[in-house]
């Protein structure tokens, strides 16, 4: 049976952590108690067999010497906060001696009191939070079915046209001028005016910022505004819609309409000017309320949640003080949290009841079935054949690679002298390009696993819905799977070169392996993972258009991953060049190693993962202002100058280069080992309660921690393998790359535990637990 400690933290919310109750803290009070008991019970044994006798006694008696025993032994008095807020606050009077010391029990009750007071602030200031957000959205789904109304009035009274056909679409009347796109850049809330720009308000729309003012409208003729201030009518109803930057497109329309019309207010008062709303932008519109829908269904689930696991937390706690002191106080404090406020008030539960309505209704065609699979997504079933085929693969990889390495040692391909050195500069990539990608996604199904052993909720922290998640069984069996087919493929072409095959004859199959992933991460078709694959490509899409994209944590983790993986992109890089120019047909496989362009480009690939998580760091900045963001783009630029004097110094093997090259890489090392022990790992805390590490670990073995920082300073420093150019004996050089490359990778898989571990305790990236989506519709007043 699980303990109902690791039940409790297997279940909270990880953003609200600190304001559940705190069931450890409560425990360790009532365990100084029992010690305490203990000791005295056992000097009076006697003494506490007379009292046994007279409590049976009791118990028999017909006067109800029981319940007033009960409700003699506690008060709990309730009473307003001294701060003069609405807020209740209780205390607990002990009006009879509990416990053998009098004070740990009261200690243990002014805990509780501080606990009850805590989640009831706390679940009052959540619910408040939501039902602005239901009210907010309740005004938007009015606005919403109006518009939709209109469209519907314009369709049954004929009025469309050819033209309005091609663009179906009603006028709003512009109805007063205003230009407020420079005052809202300043505040890094710039709106795009263009309503064509909801074009692009598709799935990105979810990716919004964090935080948006709720709207009140207080009247029916409250006026609404586009994001140059210019409010507008439409079909009774003033209407404005509300573009976050969270794309590429967005952005630049943005930027060209601040450029292009900043100093422009030649809006004719008459109410003269005319925009269109097509019905195509108003379903974007309608795509952002869903989300918004969704969103707000989501956090009030974790609000019930809250209130359930701290109802338990209360019930249990209550329940072992009893069995500890033998007294009966649990009926008389489970009463009081049973009619405080987190528990009895009940606008959570209705409010979530009308956002299930309003989607049934609006977006799910009366189809409740449908609309639970958008609000309350079910995990997918993990299947025993699942397991089975990991065993499978993983049998057939290990007796490929077995194959594989003994036609490689009998032909001699490994050998840094060997004749056959046309494999190791054409064929000898491919291999170590998939190794790479496969051992990190192999140490990412195992950090899956370790995290759920550690009750850390990655998909949580991800965002990652039940479509979106891998679960490590699946990632184990893309591994197994892929690794099999590679091991294999690459077994057959060393196999036909050693029979006698020519080189050029069987060249085309490593470009046939490379070029079948590739389709297989594009196939449109919904098998081998569709919604993960699909969720990778936007993540890389992200990546590589940064800071054009807000970032998630998703977008900056997958982003260090690359920085790990730049001889996998070097790889890549010569392998794309070899067949693109035609390379392999010649069979000159020195030709890309002689062409300036490609030698310019290894200095870009180098560097260019840095570059992206730069840019990411720089957008951070940007939206959120923290200068810390500042200076973990240092840390990326350093790795940049770093990465790049190392290129340089492959192509010029010269002192000069070699002093740079240590010089840049000490000072990038330095660097980051400061980020990844303090910042990403939130170690080296001087004052902690584990020492030199942190408060909260989620491992028990605190050595586990020590190890784990020593070595990743050791694979820190692999790179003074680029000075010392140390090799194993007859070993090809590029051998030596890949294993220096594979520890690189290791480095990464054991960084990426404890940067969620640290998130999932202390929230360091500020992610919260419930997105707040921006809303198409927004209210202007007055005055603006």
């Amino acid at each position: 049976m699980v303990k109902f400690t690791k039940q409790f933290e297997g279940q909270l919310v990880p953003e609200w952590k600190d304001a559940f109750v705190d069931y450890s803290q409560l425990k360790k009070d009532l365990k100084k108690i029992h010690m305490l008991n203990s000791r005295v019970e056992k000097k009076h044994t006697e003494t506490s067999l007379i009292k046994t006798i007279k409590s049976s006694l009791g118990k028999l008696s017909l006067f109800g010497n029981k319940e007033r025993e009960r409700s003699s032994t506690i008060q709990v008095h309730k009473k307003l906060a001294s701060s003069g807020s609405n807020n209740d606050v209780y205390e607990t009077e002990l009006l009879e001696k509990i416990a053998d010391d009098t004070d740990a029990a009261k200690e243990f009750f002014a805990c509780l009191d501080t606990q009850l007071n805590k989640v009831n602030q706390f679940y009052k200031t959540k619910e408040k939070e939501f039902l602005e957000r239901g009210e907010c959205l309740k005004k938007q789904m009015e606005i919403l079915i109006e518009l939709k109304e209109a469209f519907k009035q314009k369709h049954a009274n004929g009025e469309s046209t050819q033209e309005s056909r091609e663009d179906d679409s009603i006028s709003c009347t512009i109805s007063c001028e205003g230009d407020s796109v420079r005052n809202r850049t300043e505040q890094m809330q710039v709106e795009g005016s263009c309503l064509e720009e909801l074009e692009n308000n598709g799935a990105e729309a979810l990716e919004s910022p964090r935080s948006e003012e709720p709207i009140k409208i207080n009247n029916e003729d409250s006026k609404l505004t586009t994001g140059s201030g210019r409010v507008f009518s439409c079909q009774g109803k003033n209407v404005k819609i509300k573009i976050p930057l969270t794309n590429p497109s967005r952005t630049f329309s943005a930027i060209s309409y601040l450029i292009n019309h900043s100093s422009s207010k030649k809006y004719s008062p008459d109410g003269g000017n005319k925009l269109q709303i097509s019905k195509k932008k108003l379903s974007h519109a309608e795509k952002m309320i869903k989300g918004a829908l969704t969103e707000l269904f989501k956090g009030l689930n974790y609000l019930k949640t809250y209130r359930n696991l701290n109802m338990l937390a209360f019930m249990n706690i209550l329940k072992k003080f009893d069995k500890v002191t033998g007294k009966q106080v649990l009926p008389i404090y489970l009463k009081v949290v049973e009619s405080s406020y987190f528990n009895s008030s009940d606008k959570v539960i209705n409010l979530s009841d009308e956002v299930e309505g309003w989607f049934i209704k609006h977006f799910a065609g009366e189809n409740r079935r449908k609309a639970m699979k958008y609000l309350k997504p079910h995990h997918r079933k993990e299947s025993h054949s699942v397991t089975f085929f990991i065993g499978l693969f993983t049998g057939c990889f290990v007796a490929l690679l077995a194959g594989y390495i003994i036609v490689a040692h009998l032909t001699g391909m490994y050998r840094q002298h060997s004749e056959n050195t046309f494999y190791m500069e054409t064929a000898y990539p491919v291999l170590s390009m998939f190794g790479l990608l496969f051992l990190h996604l192999f140490l990412y199904g195992c950090n899956i696993f370790f995290w759920r052993k550690a009750r850390i909720n990655y998909s949580f922290i991800f965002e990652l819905g039940s479509q979106n998640e891998l679960k490590y069984r699946d990632v184990f069996l893309i591994c197994t799977a892929s690794m099999s087919a590679i091991a294999g493929v690459m077994f057959v072409h060393l196999s036909l070169l050693a029979k006698g095959y020519s080189f050029r004859q069987v060249q085309v199959i490593p470009g046939l392996l490379l070029l079948a992933f590739l389709l297989i991460l594009i196939c449109p078709l919904n098998i081998f993972y569709k919604s993960s694959r699909y969720r990778l490509i936007s993540v890389i899409r992200n990546i590589v258009f940064s800071p054009l994209y807000k970032v998630v944590m998703l977008d900056f983790f997958m982003a260090d991953q690359l920085c790990s993986q730049v001889p996998m992109l070097r790889n890549l890089e010569y392998f794309a060049c070899y067949y693109i120019t035609g390379s392999y047909a010649t069979q000159d496989y020195g030709y890309c190693m002689r062409v300036k362009y490609y030698r310019d480009l290894a200095y870009a690939v180098s560097f260019l993962p840095y570059y992206w998580r730069a840019m990411q760091c720089a957008r951070r900045w940007f939206d959120e202002g923290e200068t810390s963001h500042l200076v973990n783009l240092g840390k990326y630029v350093s790795a940049m100058l770093a990465a790049g004097t190392k290129v340089a110094y492959e192509k010029e093997r010269s002192i000069g280069w070699l002093c740079l090259v240590v010089a840049m890489s000490s000072v990038a090392t330095v660097y980051q080992l400061y980020w990844d022990y303090v910042k990403d790992w939130g170690l080296l805390q001087h004052n902690s309660n584990n020492p030199w590490l942190r408060n909260q670990l989620m491992l028990r073995q605190k050595s586990i921690y020590y190890f784990s920082m020593v070595l990743n300073l050791v694979l820190r420093l692999a790179w003074l393998q680029t000075v010392l150019h140390s090799s194993f004996e007859h070993v090809d050089y590029r051998v030596t790359g890949l294993f220096l490359a594979a520890l690189e990778v290791i480095r990464r898989g054991q960084w990426n535990f404890y940067r969620l571990e640290n998130e999932h305790l202390n929230n360091a990236g500020k992610f919260r637990a419930v997105k707040t989506v921006p809303l198409p519709f927004r209210e202007v007043d007055e005055e603006d």
